[in-house]
């Protein structure tokens, strides 16, 4: 009985050890998503839509502006015999022109926030998508941005040129 417990035992050792040594070496990757993605083509467009829309947002800001530089120089040329009543009439005029191109300022910004983020969404997408086809070709099993690695090895892939190259970026 002991033989035999000592053959059981030396037997599932000797398959712990080779499927040790038959297991896969993990490999990571890593890619700079901040260089990726202003070279990938979609990413002129999205650039060139985004700067319309800002000029367009612009224009209307400074003509906003310009009413209100008239409103106000207006309210300033009048005469000290004009009535309080009409005084105030251009006074509240001026406050609420001064009140509209304020908000419009602030939602300008926010409206500016929100279509990059439209315009880009599809590009992180495509990169993604590229990314991952590329980690499965290779055999990764974790794709790093490399932004935010503290470490990176050598062995790890960099996965750059390969994702470049798959999308057809020189």
């Amino acid at each position: 009985m002991k033989n035999l417990l000592k053959i059981v035992v030396v037997v599932l050792l000797f398959v712990a050890a080779s499927a040790a040594t038959n297991a896969q070496t993990l490999k990571f990757g890593h890619i700079d998503l901040s260089e990726l993605i202003p070279i990938m083509p979609e990413s002129a467009a999205a650039q060139a839509e985004l700067e319309r829309f800002q000029s367009d947002l612009e224009d209307i800001f400074e003509e906003s502006y310009k009413e209100y530089q008239q409103k106000l120089a207006e309210y300033e040329q009048l005469d000290a015999d004009v009535s309080e009543v009409r005084r105030n009439a251009k006074e509240d005029e001026v406050r609420e022109l001064w009140t509209r191109v304020t908000n419009f300022s602030n939602n300008a910004e926010q409206q500016i926030q929100q279509k990059q983020g439209e315009l880009l969404q599809p590009i992180l997408s495509k990169a993604e998508a590229t990314i991952e086809e590329v980690a499965i070709a290779q055999g990764l099993i974790y794709v790093f941005d490399s932004n935010s690695l503290l470490y990176k090895s050598n062995t790890s892939v960099d996965l750059l040129p390969l994702v470049k190259e798959k999308l057809g970026i020189k």
